[in-house]
């Protein structure tokens, strides 16, 4: 039986009595600490303070190092300044998606990429293999620990543990050189919530220094810890993919609803031909949001059909913590995917009537930070 693995942050969860662990991707990891809806609501009303350290680093470095990215991605790395990062997509020369990715500029020839935890392994073997003589690649994961405070007060809890002024990080933004509660920290502002929030790249045995004063700094202000649950929740109201369910190698980025990230005119890159074939010849099918109309919860890998035909499959689904609707994400023939469009999901033998409807389906109009996977 496979030992799993642990991130630093692990025998802290012993402190939270609520705390529930699963197998996720081979990481022992929290599902919740309070409760999947508690922390989803922290998060859209104050803040939620997740332990990430299971996310991959890689450190590319060389001469080469932006024209190797600019060969790896989608998105065009040459548009990078210093302390900027980027959402992009590594492909296959089919056009399914290897992974999706962060690319952070530390300087002209030194990157980070931040790939997701289920797929490092397979990352470092693709980036290895097509690795030019004037690139260095180094796998820095098991020595980074990663921590995202998320919410609409993370930015008020965050600047009472540094000295970074962070009213003036934008989207997409990060200083490399930090500190947080005393801790040298790389703190950057994406996020994965669909609200403001904030990276903390951290050495893994500083890790409970930064979790431990950053919770007892945002005790009076709501913070809260948050697991994969709610993770999964918030991320799925702001449309935002989870590799192997939005995107994988079968589906390629312009399917997903991402080609903003998809640079055709850039110049050369692994899987642009057929990125540019399937862009010009039209997509057959699409991303959309769906809403049941009748009693019951969309699931991922449910059947969708329309006048009898399966149509796609439900890639994400619940009842939505902010909306309590009963929403999900469904790749689907492009036949179909028009607002208000009936359509039917097959939950356990039965079809249930559902429609397409916008999404993402929550949106905070308030937050003028990037903190999305958006640009």
């Amino acid at each position: 039986m496979t030992q799993l693995r642990r991130t630093p942050l692990y025998p802290l969860y012993a402190n939270h009595s609520g705390v529930r662990c699963i197998d996720f991707g081979g990481w022992e990891l929290p599902v919740q600490f309070l409760g999947i809806q508690k922390e989803h609501e922290a998060v859209r009303q104050q803040a939620g303070l997740f332990d990430v350290s299971h996310m991959g680093e890689f450190i590319v470095t060389g001469e080469g190092a932006e024209a190797f990215l600019q060969h790896m991605t989608t998105n065009d790395v040459t548009k990078l300044q210093d302390g900027q990062a980027q959402y992009t997509c590594m492909c296959y020369p089919t056009g399914g998606v290897v992974d999706d990715l962060l690319v952070y500029r530390l300087s002209m020839s030194n990157y980070m990429l931040v790939v997701n935890a289920s797929n490092i392994d397979k990352d470092w073997d693709w980036l290895k293999i097509h690795q030019p003589s004037n690139v260095q690649i180094e796998n820095v994961s098991d020595q980074t620990a990663l921590l995202a405070i998320q919410g609409p007060l993370a930015e008020a809890i965050l600047q009472q543990a540094t000295e970074t002024p962070l009213a003036g990080l934008a989207g997409f933004e990060f200083m490399k050189e930090s500190s947080v509660c005393g801790v040298r920290t790389l703190i950057s502002r994406t996020g994965y919530t669909g609200e403001d929030g904030f990276e903390l790249y951290v050495r893994d045995s500083d890790a409970p220094a930064v979790w431990n004063g950053l919770l007892e700094l945002g005790e009076g202000m709501g913070l809260v810890p948050a697991g994969l649950g709610a993770r999964d929740t918030l991320r799925f109201e702001a449309k935002l993919p989870l590799y192997g369910q939005e995107l994988s190698a079968q589906i390629t980025p312009l399917e997903a609803g991402l080609g903003m990230f998809v640079k055709l005119d850039k110049g050369d890159f692994i899987g642009q031909e057929a990125l540019a074939y399937q862009k010009q010849s039209g997509l057959s099918r699409k991303l959309v949001g769906l809403e049941l109309v009748d009693r019951g919860i969309p699931r991922s890998h449910y059947p969708v059909f329309a006048n009898g035909n399966l149509i796609g499959e439900v890639t994400t689904g619940t009842q939505s913590p902010t909306l309590k609707r009963n929403l999900g994400l469904a790749l689907i023939d492009t036949k179909y995917t028009a607002i208000d469009t009936e359509v039917e999901v097959e939950i356990r033998g039965k079809l249930l009537r559902a429609k397409i409807v916008p999404a993402p389906f929550y949106r905070n109009k308030t937050r003028s930070t990037g903190g999305t996977k958006t640009i």
